[in-house]
């Protein structure tokens, strides 16, 4: 029978940590593998070329590793490279995804270019399901540990177990889904709406920026914003500035620094078109949600939880920072994590 754990209390999160250095005797692969696939929305299979990350220890099982739409395969930086990697504090030599006892692959996410041989103007996420089982056939895997999957990842997580149960071992699914909730499809419609006036308008980059900024006011809690931004405004340049408009601006254009507006726009629908049903799925998961998430709320991971055709236990953390608890509570995740690999 499915379980409910009790929430964990709150600590105080992880610093971030700098890039690891690997030990010389970890693999890594940072390369692209052409695979075959049949696109949801198309009617024909295609060639995609799957950028993908896979480093760890040499013969060690792997685990796919999954974020957002705005993440990329670089789930850790590697041999000193300047930028952390999205997940930095949580994989690496000695953390709770270890890679002295994994091999972790990761892959940058499919968009409807990549599918340019088909006829496929979307992506689903059965699509990136599709593209890492090609992957983990074509490295030669076998079989994954485990699939650990963050907002998006976790819906392509979901949908990989249930295509693909015999190349799956278990499931840790973070602040995801079987389905969008309405109101966050509300709120991710107006996002791209900004977009497409944008483009219509010539001001794609303003109006991805705009959208980013929007967003933002998702990703994170009530009470994190309550306590951030109580300074008075500032009166420069003809108007009124609030704290929190000079924190979303910082947001939007770095956003607009490395993504493009086709590639949010595809991968944002592909969120939402996300429907995967919880009874066909038999993998055993681990489930954390985070009370304070407004766009994956946990009466969804509840009823998921339920609805699940394998065991599944939930992990309740609470967190002020929404649904980017998963990545601002290292401390917390770490001991969940290392008992969900198991």
């Amino acid at each position: 029978m499915p379980s409910q754990s009790v929430p964990v209390p709150p600590v105080a999160s992880a610093p971030l940590v700098p890039a690891i250095s690997l030990r010389s005797d970890l693999t890594t692969q940072r390369s692209t593998r052409r695979v075959q696939l049949t696109p949801k929305y198309g009617s024909r299979a295609c060639a995609v070329d799957v950028r993908y990350l896979w480093c760890g220890a040499p013969d060690a099982p792997t685990v796919i590793v999954q974020g957002g739409i705005s993440a990329s395969r670089d789930v850790l930086a590697l041999d000193g490279e300047a930028a952390p990697g999205w997940w930095q504090t949580l994989v690496g030599a000695g953390q709770a995804i270890d890679l002295d006892r994994y091999r972790v692959l990761a892959i940058d996410w499919l968009t409807p270019a990549d599918l340019s041989e088909g006829d496929a103007a979307v992506v689903s996420s059965e699509d990136q399901a599709d593209a890492l089982a090609a992957l983990v056939d074509a490295l030669g895997i076998g079989r994954v540990h485990a699939f650990v999957g963050y907002s998006y990842g976790a819906m392509a997580a979901l949908a990989f177990a249930a295509r693909h149960p015999y190349a799956l071992d278990r499931l840790v699914l973070l602040a995801g889904a079987h389905r969008a909730h309405p109101l966050a499809t509300a709120q991710r419609a107006v996002q791209r709406s900004i977009v497409r006036l944008g483009q219509d308008c010539g001001q794609p980059e303003q109006a991805l920026a705009l959208a980013r900024q929007l967003a933002m006011t998702t990703y994170r809690g009530s009470d994190e914003f309550a306590r951030r931004f109580t300074a008075a405004p500032e009166f420069r340049d003809g108007r009124f500035h609030f704290p929190v408009e000079d924190y979303l601006e910082q947001a939007g254009r770095r956003f607009v620094e490395r993504f493009d507006v086709e590639r949010f726009l595809a991968l944002s629908e592909s969120i939402d078109l996300h429907d995967i049903t919880p009874e066909q799925v038999p993998t055993p998961a681990t489930l954390i949600g985070f009370p304070s998430d407004r766009l994956v709320p946990l009466a969804d991971l509840c009823e998921l939880q339920r609805r699940l055709l394998g065991p599944a236990t939930l992990e309740v953390v609470e967190s002020p920072y929404g649904h980017d608890a998963a990545l601002k509570e290292s401390d917390r995740l770490a001991p969940l994590l290392r008992e969900a690999l198991m």
